[in-house]
């Protein structure tokens, strides 16, 4: 079987790829349990000294890597270059932080002596998506890594070299041989991998779909898994927000990655009393993006990673457009061989339109009109997805009280786009998954939380 990676600007072949055979993949994950008998007794110290290199590493690396991200999926450089140093800030954050996460902490019972103990599982597996390929994958791996854990990963199909670069990456920070290593397979091998005695957890970051099939098989083998799955965040839009700054922040997040993240804004319920102007508003700056070659200067929005991605999008748009919306900003296909899908904004969406149920995974927004606060509430929890979400308001305390209380999501984010920080847990709720990444919780996904009594 091969694989390759197609450039999405004019759908050429990058490179091709051999797959990994089901012989090779075997041996592949002896090999990192193997190194993981060793690297399960490692010092902390030692750990931190690796994921130092590695954050190092990344830097040196950083517009090397963008470029490749920009061929393979898309990504404009500019963007390519920050997502390799948030990879770099989440190696920092476990090397400073992991050794305090994994403390053993004290219980105070009869015994003379009790407390909890966190000991690392072994050999995770790791099922990462394209749109964000480096991101998505150092943020399991910088706190897998510390806590004693090694990984294998299977990437999606279309970024092969920004997998084989990341093997890359960690041998040159120093890390022992096979504690990390990448499988060329295909989505039909995961089941057997799962299979495979030496695996003993494993993390997904894609479609609801694709996370139902692997929890379900990770369950009946009793394997953990963490889900991050799909999105449909909702951003709402209060009427004493200040409606310039409201739709700058829903702009960029609308357009972040091309619009190709779980946790970009894609609904926007706003208060009926405001929803002419921050339509206007949000016209304007949509307006003002540029749409061109990932590889260019100043480019905003480059293609979609794949054609067929592209396709399915407008789909989307051609089906809400009939359900009733009304397509105020692009809409169209571009002519030639890419994969180029413009900035598009969707008005009068309804409860019962597609572009307020399923997720629109691309550059479109969907504008919803709120009666008033509550409607706006209840708007934003009818959904499927549980993700992020943001509340505009200039009143911070109200806006912190929904935020908390009323809002079901993983996140919500107040006068601010939502966003992973790697001190934060990040993860949803419904079918947006289930676990955390990131932060002390995201460390403590993957360990055995071990009680210690001594009598």
């Amino acid at each position: 079987m091969e694989i390759h990676s197609i450039n999405p600007v004019n759908g050429k072949i990058i490179q091709r790829y051999n797959a990994h055979t089901d012989k090779q993949v075997d041996k592949k994950i002896m090999q990192t349990h193997t190194a993981w008998l060793n690297w399960r007794n490692s010092p902390h110290n030692e750990r931190s000294r690796l994921l130092l290199n590695m954050s190092k590493t990344l830097l040196v690396k950083k517009d090397e890597l963008a470029r490749l991200m920009a061929l393979e999926m898309g990504k404009p450089l500019a963007q390519g270059v920050a997502e390799v140093e948030k990879c770099a800030t989440v190696c920092d954050y476990y090397a400073a932080n992991a050794a305090k996460h994994l403390k053993d902490q004290l219980i105070e019972t009869e015994a003379s002596k009790s407390f909890i103990s966190f000991q690392p599982l072994g050999v995770m597996f790791a099922i990462m998506p394209w749109n964000f390929p480096l991101w998505q994958v150092f943020r399991f791996l910088a706190p897998a890594l510390a806590a004693g854990n090694c990984g294998v990963l299977k990437h999606a199909s279309n970024v092969p070299g920004c997998a084989l670069a990341i093997e890359d990456i960690v041998k040159a920070a120093g890390f022992p041989q096979h504690v990390f290593q990448t499988l060329l397979v295909g989505s039909n091998k995961v089941d057997r991998i799962i299979e495979n005695k030496f695996i003993q957890a494993v993390t997904i970051t894609g479609s609801t779909a694709a996370g139902s099939k692997v929890a379900q098989k990770a369950g009946s083998l009793i394997k953990k898994t963490v889900l991050e799955l799909g999105g449909s965040d909702a951003y709402i839009i209060l009427e004493d927000s200040d409606l310039e700054h409201a739709a700058e922040i829903c702009v960029n997040s609308r357009l972040i990655n091309s619009g190709q993240s779980c946790i970009a804004a894609k609904r926007f319920i706003v208060v009926k009393s405001v929803e002419k102007e921050f339509t206007r508003l949000f016209l304007e700056k949509m307006q003002a993006k540029t749409m061109g070659d990932p590889l260019g200067n100043g480019v905003d929005i480059g293609p979609q990673a794949r054609i067929d991605l592209r396709d399915d999008l407008h789909k989307q748009v051609k089906l809400a457009v009939k359900q009733g919306a009304k397509c105020i900003l692009g809409g169209e296909i571009t002519k030639g061989n890419n994969a180029y899908y413009p900035a598009t904004i969707l008005t009068k969406v309804k409860e019962d339109n597609v572009a307020f149920e399923e997720e629109l995974f691309g550059p479109v927004a969907a504008i919803i009109t709120a009666k008033n606060e509550n409607d706006a509430i209840r708007l934003a929890n009818k959904s499927i997805f549980g993700l992020g979400a943001a509340i505009f308001t200039s009143d911070k305390k109200h806006g912190e009280l929904l935020a908390a209380t009323r809002i079901e999501a993983g996140s919500c984010f107040v006068n601010a786009l939502v966003k992973s920080d790697p001190r934060l847990p990040f993860g949803g709720i419904k079918q947006s998954g289930y676990g955390r990444e990131l932060g002390i919780f995201g460390i403590h996904e993957f360990v055995n939380i071990k009680t210690v009594y001594v009598a």
